[in-house]
């Protein structure tokens, strides 16, 4: 199942939607106390999902919507935590000049840097004439995980994503955490869609690709990380339970503007797209302030 978080005229908050071909469902319609957010509806269990998928299949009653022109929120909107994940194509880490550890480099996204597909990310000139993007998959974990061996992990996933993992280089370089480079206002583009866990048999076996300006800038396959996914959230469950919502955003593939030559950076105006085939292209507006 696809589902997005739309936003509607007449609704304060956004709505949670099924995709059902061209048209978007809304969940919230489907039945009584339905979830209107897709943190709701994870929480709820195979249980729940079930049942969405079973009254999404003859949605009568339920209002839909046209994707054309439909205005989205973060496929996301309010993880436990966002979990990054650094340095994780061979490519990428040798491109930035940096080695990859004996063990996955991690670091944490502040919420505020959630934003949607088509959005506007500005940020101002006097912190940053570097930005760059990084198309990722992020990985949306279901059930909790705790201590859980990498055979283990997929059964722990409930879905995945498109995220642009947006990045002040000449801030990453300059401090020691990368927190704050990839956490200004809007740096975390992800959607417009999350996948359920059952339609990617094989996470490892995607195309992921960014286009910046009219531009192909990045263009891999997920087989390429240095960590599988599994691998990634066994490891991360060692030391803390994995709760249910969060988002992980596992790492870019080479192609990164700061090591191209001439270097490509986000400009004003800029807009890239960044996407994993079989789950969607989320696009960014760039604007640079002052």
């Amino acid at each position: 199942m696809r589902f997005a978080h739309l936003r509607l005229p007449e609704s304060p908050e956004p709505e949670l939607a099924v995709v059902v071909g061209d048209r978007a469902v809304l969940v919230g319609d489907l039945f009584p106390d339905a979830p209107r957010a897709l943190q709701t509806l994870i929480d709820g269990g195979d249980a729940l999902l079930d049942r969405v998928r079973e009254a999404s299949s003859t949605p009568t009653a339920a209002r839909s919507v046209t994707l054309d022109g439909a205005v989205y929120a973060p496929a996301v909107t309010a993880p436990p935590i966002v979990l990054a994940i650094g340095l994780n194509y061979a490519a990428h880490s040798s491109e930035l000049g940096l080695k990859a550890d004996t063990a996955p480099t991690v670091f944490v996204l502040w919420p505020n840097s959630l934003s949607a597909h088509e959005e506007t990310t500005s940020w101002p000139r006097t912190l940053s004439e570097a930005v760059d993007y990084e198309a990722e998959l992020g990985v949306v974990i279901g059930a909790p995980a705790k201590n859980v061996t990498p055979a283990e992990a997929l059964d722990h996933v409930w879905g995945y994503t498109v995220v642009n993992d947006i990045t002040a280089r000449d801030i990453q370089f300059s401090e020691a955490q990368w927190s704050r480079c990839k956490s200004f206002d809007g740096f975390t583009p992800n959607g417009p869609f999350v996948v359920t866990a059952d339609e990617i048999p094989d996470p490892q076996d995607l195309h992921i690709w960014a286009v910046v300006d009219g531009q192909t800038v990045q263009d891999a396959s997920t087989g390429q990380m240095i960590r599988s996914v599994a691998t990634l959230v066994s490891h991360l469950s060692q030391s803390a339970t994995l709760l249910p919502g969060t988002l992980i955003s596992t790492g870019s593939p080479g192609g990164a503007g700061y090591s191209r030559d001439p270097q490509i950076f986000l400009r004003d105006r800029s807009t890239v797209t960044v996407g994993v085939d079989g789950i969607g292209a989320l696009t960014t507006h760039c604007r640079i302030l002052g």
